[in-house]
C-alpha cells in the first residue's frame, strides 16, 4: 500500500461515507442498468442541484463522459475548441476524435483557460463545406493548471458559443473543488451560466468508480442512452455507481471533501512560499500546486513522496491534494523538501 502522496486525486482511497454507501447497496438483488431504486434517488439527488429538467446520466470515467457528452452535441464534420491542455486534447488519447469523428482545435492557455477573443478568432468559415464546422466549446472546470473559471467567465464563453450557435461543453472532473473555490452552488457556474452539457466528476472527490453526464438542453439527450450503450459505458450493476453519488450529494460530503482538500493546497502553498528556490507558477484556487523546484532534487523527493512532473524543461511539478491529505502530509513534504533545497 502507497502512502499518502501528492500524485493526483485519483490515489486516494474511497471516502467511508461512500464505502458504507457501497456496502448497502450490496445487500439483495436490484434491478439492472438503472432500473433501481438507488439510481432513482441518485437522479432525483441531481435534479436538486440542477432542477428536475436535467436529465442525468451515469457512466463508467472521466473519458466516458467527456467523449460520449461532445458525441451528444456532435455530428464528425464538426470541431471541438478547447484549451491546448485539455484533458480531452492531452490524456484521452484519441477517444475523442474515434467517437465523435470531430477535429479537435486547442487553443493556447498560460492558466489553463481560454478567453473569448481567441475563440472569436477561430470560429472561421462557418459553413464552408471544406472545413471543419465548429460546435462545441469545451472547458474544464477546474482546468488543467487547477484555476478556476470564474461565473462571468463561463457566461462569457457561452455568449460566443450563442452568437455563433454552438454549445458549452464543461469538463467537471473536479467540479466540486471549483464549487468550494468559488462558494457557491453547483447550478450558478454550470446551467445558469450558460453550460448546455457537463460531465460531472465522482471519482476525484471519494468515489470509487462513475462519473456523471448532465443534460441541460433536453433535447440532445434524445438519443444518449444508444450513445451510451454504444460506447461501452452503461454498467449492468449501475446501482454501485448510484449509491456513491447518492451518498456524495448528501450530508454535504462533496462540499467536505473538496473544501478540505483545497484548503491543504492552500496550506502547502504557505509552506512552498517559505522555500526561495522553489516558485509557484499559478494561481491556487482548488485543490492543485504548480512550482518549479530544482531538478536535482527532484528524483530523491519523489521517493518519499511521490508527485509528477508537469514539464521536464522547465522542472515544474503538479501536486495535488484530496479529501484524505492531512496537515502532517503537507508538513512532511514541506520539511523533505526544505532539507533538500538547504543541502
Amino acid at each position: 500500500m502507497t502512502k499518502n502522496t501528492f500524485a493526483s486525486d485519483n490515489y486516494a482511497g474511497v471516502h467511508p461515507e461512500i464505502m458504507e454507501a457501497l456496502q448497502r447497496a450490496n445487500q439483495g438483488h436490484a434491478a439492472s442498468y438503472g432500473a433501481d431504486g438507488f439510481t432513482d434517488r441518485a437522479v432525483k439527488k441531481f435534479r436538486e442541484y440542477f432542477g428536475e429538467t436535467a436529465e442525468v446520466f451515469f457512466v463508467y470515467n472521466g473519458t466516458g463522459a467527456n467523449v460520449l457528452g461532445l458525441q451528444a452535441q456532435t455530428h464528425s464534420f464538426h470541431s471541438v475548441l478547447c484549451s491546448e491542455l485539455a484533458h480531452i486534447n492531452v490524456d484521452e488519447s484519441t477517444a475523442p476524435e474515434k467517437f465523435t469523428g470531430c477535429k479537435l482545435i486547442p487553443v493556447p492557455t498560460q492558466n489553463g483557460k481560454i478567453y473569448p477573443d481567441q475563440l472569436e478568432a477561430r470560429v472561421i468559415r462557418l459553413d464552408d463545406q471544406h472545413h471543419p464546422q465548429a460546435k462545441v466549446i469545451s472547458i474544464s472546470q477546474t482546468t488543467e493548471y487547477a484555476t478556476v473559471y470564474t461565473v462571468e467567465e463561463v457566461k462569457a464563453l457561452s455568449a460566443v458559443a450563442k452568437k455563433y450557435n454552438l454549445y458549452l461543453h464543461m469538463d467537471g472532473s473536479r467540479l466540486a473543488n471549483a464549487a468550494a473555490s468559488l462558494n457557491t452552488d453547483f447550478a450558478s457556474f454550470t446551467r445558469d451560466a450558460g453550460v448546455d452539457v457537463l460531465s460531472f466528476g465522482g471519482t476525484k472527490n471519494g468515489m470509487m468508480f462513475g462519473e456523471a453526464v448532465i443534460f441541460f438542453k433536453p433535447e440532445l439527450a434524445g438519443y444518449f442512452k444508444f450513445i451510451r450503450k454504444q460506447g461501452m459505458q452503461l454498467h449492468s450493476k449501475m446501482r454501485f455507481i448510484s449509491a456513491q453519488f447518492e451518498a456524495l450529494l448528501s450530508n454535504d460530503l462533496w462540499k467536505r471533501s473538496a473544501i478540505h482538500s483545497n484548503k491543504m493546497a492552500k496550506l502547502l502553498e504557505q509552506e512552498l512560499k517559505k522555500i526561495s528556490s522553489v516558485k509557484i507558477t499559478q494561481s491556487v484556487d482548488a485543490n492543485g500546486i504548480f512550482a518549479i523546484m530544482p531538478p536535482a532534487i527532484i528524483p530523491e523527493l519523489q521517493q518519499e513522496h511521490f508527485f509528477y512532473i508537469w514539464n521536464e524543461k522547465t522542472s515544474e511539478v503538479r501536486l495535488m491534494c484530496s479529501f484524505d491529505t492531512t496537515e502532517e502530509d503537507v508538513r512532511s513534504f514541506s520539511e523533505k523538501l526544505r532539507s533538500l533545497t538547504a543541502r
